[in-house]
Formats: structure tokens, sequence, C-alpha cells
């Protein structure tokens, strides 16, 4: 038999590596998924997206940093279609819009602070506000970390939100609607045979989003074939017409989503009606935009029907990526030396109509929300090529709509 002092020592040295294993072993990654969780209602007959609202909330995912696979770990139950996601600047607090709310005579929507627990990534409501109009469908937050922008879609206005110390938000410090000329059903650069029709039936505030200095907001309006371009009061929370106040897209086309390149003086248009990308030269002294180049967000022969979805520059700014619904694909494309962009291949979204993407903390591994297939399918980044594989990895959620991740081991 083994005396006590020999049993001493193995118990310690088990328990001494136990601490080891422990210790390397580092807090997870977290992934939050904004979904559709309410049927939208009321809505006009040109509406073409209607979510029949799968989704239970806010659904949580531990990562596995080798693979990206997801596995679910809790739900923060909404039944208000919270469908995009943000964070503060330290990311203890994560902020949805409430799309399908209904608050007040205009039936406003909403958007949530929730507290996350640093341990396990879990939510816990600070409080809710009006955005000011219906259906807010993006929000950002401004560089300074006092404030939220938001854009309300069905709208066709936005709001900017004031953040409190403890990460709460107040009423809204400005509220500005757009108002101008409807573009036309057919988009000028419609593929071939396309039949789609979206947003030209009103004014659709899609995206909204300040530039690196925090000087300048840009937002998009669908249906105006529109980018306006905002000066920001940090002191204020106010925002006032830039000169001139925005810049227009070939008529039907649909402005949709935007993207920096990270040199700030880049910005890629993904146009959902049109399906392409144009590139801008901005000029970020007095928040001015000059196109230089348009683009087919689709492979060359393409002819049908087609929205286009998200757009999203890699950290290196050396590849774009644009998301096709109806041709479910991610369109893969080079920046040159001088920002244009060459169609270098596409890859399958393995699921039904892409409504958004988003790059894990790393870069590594690409997440596609499959809207209508009711997953995120997830690939893997070839970092000197750009291209995506899939990594035959799903996670199943229903009507998921936005992506973010929060690295507790980091805190960021």
């Amino acid at each position: 038999m083994l005396s006590s002092i020999s049993r001493r020592s193995l118990l310690s040295l088990a328990l001494t590596a136990t601490l080891s294993v422990q210790a390397k072993d580092p807090a997870p990654l977290i992934a939050y998924v904004g979904t559709f969780t309410s049927p939208l209602q009321n809505m006009k007959a040109t509406q073409v997206d209607l979510p029949p609202g799968n989704g239970q909330g806010i659904h949580l995912f531990e990562v596995d940093r080798s693979t990206g696979a997801m596995k679910p770990i809790g739900i923060h139950k909404l039944g208000t279609s919270p469908n995009c996601l943000t964070f503060n600047a330290t990311k203890t607090v994560l902020y949805s819009t409430n799309e399908t709310d209904h608050q007040g005579e205009n039936e406003a929507g909403s958007v949530s602070a929730f507290t996350i627990d640093p341990k396990d990534g879990h939510l816990t409501l600070l409080n809710t506000v009006s955005s000011g109009g219906k259906g807010p469908t993006y929000v950002s937050l401004h560089p300074s970390g006092r404030y939220l922008l938001v854009a309300n879609y069905f709208g066709g206005s936005m709001s900017v939100l004031p953040i409190k110390a403890d990460g709460s938000l107040g009423k809204a410090t400005d509220f500005k609607q757009d108002s101008g000329t409807i573009g036309p059903k057919k988009a000028t650069n419609a593929p071939p045979g396309s039949f789609a029709f979206s947003g030209h039936d009103g004014t659709h505030s899609h995206m909204i989003a300040a530039d690196a200095s925090g000087r300048y907001v840009l937002s998009v309006d669908l249906g105006l074939d529109q980018i306006l371009v905002w000066k920001f009061d940090e002191k204020q929370g106010k925002l006032t017409p830039n000169d001139p106040p925005h810049v227009s897209l070939p008529p039907g086309d649909g402005p949709r989503h935007f993207a920096f390149h990270p040199n700030n003086r880049w910005l890629y248009s993904l146009q959902e009606e049109g399906s392409t990308v144009v590139l801008f030269d901005y000029d970020a002294d007095k928040g001015r935009l000059t196109s230089r180049q348009t683009i087919s967000s689709l492979p060359p022969g393409f002819a049908g029907s087609n929205f286009c979805s998200e757009i999203l520059v890699s950290a290196d700014g050396r590849f774009v990526y644009a998301g096709n619904r109806l041709h479910d694909s991610i369109g893969i494309f080079a920046v040159g030396k001088d920002g244009t962009l060459s169609f270098v291949g596409e890859e399958w979204t393995h699921g039904d109509y892409p409504r958004s993407f988003n790059f894990d903390p790393t870069g590594e591994f690409f997440y596609c929300l499959n809207q209508r297939g009711d997953n995120v399918a997830i690939f893997r980044v070839d970092q000197k090529t750009g291209a995506l594989t899939f990594t035959g990895h799903y996670a199943a959620v229903g009507n998921p709509s936005s992506i973010v991740f929060l690295d507790l081991a980091k805190g960021k």
C-alpha cells in the first residue's frame, strides 16, 4: 500500500495538473445571433422580405476557436425581432434593434441595452427606448462611444440615442426624417431578366454609420437611391446636412449597405436591386463622396432576379465580400492598389437567402446567416486568396439576421 505521504504527493500532482490545464483553457469566445421572432405586420404589397419569425430572440453560442463550430449555450428570449446587434466601446453592453416592436401611434420600434456577464456572456436587460420610427433595422456605435446611431427602415428615418454611464440608453438627442423623390421600380443596373423590386415604394433608411473620425455620419436611403452625409455634433448628439447633403446612386438601384476600407479613403456601397458594388473616393476632411467604379456583385453572365444584402471589407483591406440573395452566393473581390475591385470568385452560402455575414475576431472564419434557411453556415477564410471554404459546420437558428462576437478571454 502507498504511504500517506505518497498518496498526498499523488493527489498534489493531480491537482496541480488539473489547475494547469484549467489555466491554459481560456474563457470562451461567444457569438450572439439576432433573429426575426415575429412576423412583419401591416406591410405594403411591395415588401418582399417577410420572415415568418422562426427565431426566439438573441441566440448565444460558444465558438470553437480551432474549427469555428458553434455550440448553443442559451437564448435571451424576445418577441420583438432583435435583428441587428452591436456592442458599446468596452464590450460590456450589447444593444439590439427591435424591428417588430410597435410603440405609440406611429408604431415605432425600439432599441434595447443588455449587460453582459463577463464569465459566461449571458445577458440581462438594462432598458429599452423608442427608436423614433417604424422598423429599426440597423444600429451602430459612434466612435466617441457616447451614442448609438439607428436607421428605421419602414419609418424612413434615423435617430441618435445617447449612452449613459452604465451603458443604458437615453431618449433620442436627434431625429431625422428622410424626404425626396422616390426612385423607379426598375433598377438602372438590374441584371437581364430581373424582376427585383423591394424598397422603391417610399423612403427606407437602411444603414447608418460614422466615418473613422466620427465627424461625419453616413446614412443610406434605399427608396431615394441616396447616401446622405451628415456633420455630427458630438457635444449635442445632433446631425446637420453636409455640403453637399447626399450623393445619388443610379435610379432604382437601391443602395442598402456600405463599408469603409481600413484606410478611410475608399467606401464600397452595395445596391440591393441593381446588384452592384460602387467604389467611392471619400474625402475625410469634407465628408464628400465621389464615385469611381461600378461592378456587378454577381458572376459574369448572370441573368434573373437577385437582392443584395451585406458587404464587408477584410481587416487587411485586400478583399471585399458581397452577399447575393436568391443567387445565394458571396461574391469575392480583390482590392487593387487604387481601391478598384476585380471579381475573383464566388461561394455558395450553403443556405437560402443570406441576409448578413461577419468574420470572427481572428478573421480566420466567416459566418453566413441564411435567413430563410434557418441556419448559420461557417467558412474558413484563405488569407492569401480571399477564398471561402465551407467547414461542414452549421448552427441551427430560426431566421438569423446578424452576428457579433465577444472574446471573454480578452474582454473584446
